[in-house]
């Protein structure tokens, strides 16, 4: 299978650089995976799709202000993105200038309020950094760090806030489920009032979620992995909503990733938590989830090739090239898809 394949051309100024103005006023394309029919629609119009019975499953993590400023002991500025949290201060990171920052390195954040030294060097160019602070380290990180924003939104939202889902709940992110920022609470309450469930499950969002795939073979490509949790409660809403009959809806790739890395032999969804690295491309089989809302990824992304798994990868490119003639939004602050 090659990479190449799950290329297509976009406008740049197809390319969502803020938000729509209201959350759920953003277009909502309807593509049937059976007939390959798609409608055009608004994100509100949603319950439309949906019915009595039906489950959504939503990535409640919250992204991290993870991009810390800072100078090096030299004077110099460097960068360091918080990855993940491995404990006794000590994170996975990236960092710039990567040169510079070897072992050993030392950087000041916010004066001498924070300050990091290099601990290791990573194989994929990541560095283990055990930083030294007083005070509370989640206020200290609302103070001195900013969300990571993917690299095509060149300007800051104005309200940081809309970079977030309305029910982030546990930060660890460092970017956002981006599916799930088309919902309001008010969207939210108007689906539980018709009879739909929502389980709340976590999977912390990694950057390599967004890299593209630079093997020219899919198979050669290696997954990053991500942590994520699914609470006795998620489980049983969706196995219950799955034994009456109703759809899981998987809201994200990052739901769905999480879905169908915790199903069980038999079918139903296991509480716990873990690491997974599950690769999802055309060919794989599907055994719990049933729809899937998302927005429109990049080329030759991992995300479009999940997308692709859950229909085909030549009705996907015909919804993708609708999609730029009827001038959708694309990534993350983008418009939306549901596929069904």
């Amino acid at each position: 299978m090659k990479t190449a394949g799950f290329a297509y051309d976009l406008p740049e100024e197809l390319i969502a650089q803020t938000p729509a103005e209201r959350r759920d006023g953003s277009r909502l394309m309807v593509l049937d995976r059976k007939t390959g029919g798609v409608r055009h629609r608004f994100f509100y119009d949603l319950p439309e799709f949906l019915r009595h019975g039906d489950c959504l499953v939503v990535n409640n993590s919250r992204v991290l202000p993870a991009r810390l400023a800072g100078r090096r002991e030299n004077g110099g500025a460097a960068e360091v993105l918080l990855l993940r949290d491995l404990g006794g201060d000590r994170w996975k990171c990236l960092v710039k200038p990567g040169k510079s920052l070897r072992t050993g390195a030392r950087v000041v954040f916010g004066g001498d309020r924070l300050t990091g030294v290099v601990e290791d060097m990573g194989p994929g160019g990541e560095r283990i950094v055990r930083f030294a602070y007083g005070g509370g380290w989640d206020e200290l990180l609302r103070e001195l760090g900013a969300a990571p924003l993917p690299p095509y939104i060149r300007r800051k939202p104005p309200d940081s806030e809309r970079y977030q889902t309305v029910y982030a709940k546990p930060p660890g992110s460092a970017a956002a489920p981006t599916a799930g920022l088309h919902f309001t609470a008010e969207l939210l309450d108007r689906l539980r009032g018709m009879g739909v469930q929502i389980a709340e499950i976590t999977l912390h969002v990694g950057l390599g979620t967004f890299q593209p795939v630079t093997a020219d073979d899919v198979r050669d490509h290696v997954m990053h992995t991500e942590w994520y949790e699914i609470p006795g409660t998620a489980a049983e809403t969706v196995n219950r909503a799955r034994a009456a009959g109703g759809r899981i809806v998987a809201v994200g790739t990052t739901s769905c990733r999480t879905l169908e890395s915790a199903v069980s032999p038999c079918g139903k969804l296991l509480t716990g938590s873990g690491e997974t690295g599950i690769f999802i491309t055309p060919g794989y089989s599907f055994r719990m989830t049933d729809a899937l809302i998302t927005n429109f990824h990049l080329p030759q992304s991992t995300l479009l090739m999940l997308v692709s798994a859950f229909c085909t990868r030549e009705m996907i490119l015909s919804a993708y090239g609708e999609a730029i003639r009827e001038r959708y939004r694309f990534f993350s602050f983008g418009d939306a898809m549901l596929i069904v």
